[in-house]
């Protein structure tokens, strides 16, 4: 896994005044852990924000806090309502030799037979599954290989999967992954033949009616 450093700082900082922090271009967090308690950090907003967006959810964060490092996990990230920009983020320092929990997105790879043979619709129903290993052993990313999805309803399991030595899955082995449904084929609705009853005899007929009717005047 590639290791990603941010340097921050401790913060003094707190309450209202994080408002001012930000708009100096300043990132407010929390680091906590079992081993050193919780203090509250400051990184810079544009080179956090950028690092940490392209960042797999699972990836371990080494944060240098004013010369000591910390390997940690982001445990959450607090967003602008409207902008969707990184207001504040949730640090979990770790340690390298215990085991950890972590999200890991789900990425299905290849292409699932049935959806060209049986025009089936490739349905996805995990997008990411929670995993526990040693900090540095946790995956960036699960890859499934869809290619064996030769018929409708063929699905690919969580007990399918197979992962990395020392990385367990804690999500239901029998939980689907990804499956290919029947496609959905639209009823087609019964028209009254009423509705295609030709009205052109009846406009002729009443039109010689019409006409005789004149004549005997």
């Amino acid at each position: 896994m590639e290791e990603i450093t941010l340097k921050a700082s401790k913060r003094d900082v707190i309450g209202k005044q994080v408002k001012a922090l930000r708009r100096a271009g300043v990132l407010p967090a929390v680091i906590y852990g079992r081993h050193i308690g919780s203090f509250p950090i400051s990184l810079d907003m544009r080179e956090a924000s950028r690092t940490l967006e392209r960042a797999a959810s699972s990836a371990l964060i080494v944060l240098d806090v004013d010369g000591v490092k910390h390997y940690t996990l982001v445990r959450e990230k607090q967003r602008h309502p409207v902008l969707g920009s990184i207001r504040h983020v949730d640090f979990q320092a770790v340690s390298l030799t215990e085991k950890v929990r972590a999200k890991v997105a789900v990425y299905l790879v290849g292409e699932a037979p049935a959806v060209d043979t049986y025009f089936g619709i490739l349905v996805s129903n995990l997008e990411r599954l929670e995993v526990e290993s040693l900090p540095m052993s946790l995956p960036e990313r699960i890859e499934v290989d869809i290619s064996g999805l030769n018929e409708i309803g063929s699905a690919f399991y969580v007990r399918d999967l197979t992962l990395p030595k020392g990385v367990e899955v804690l999500d239901n082995p029998d939980e689907i992954i990804a499956v290919v449904t029947a496609p959905v084929i639209e009823p087609v609705e019964e028209v009254e033949e009423a509705a295609f009853a030709p009205s052109e005899p009846e406009l002729v007929e009443r039109g010689k009616r019409e006409e005789e009717g004149e004549g005997e005047e």
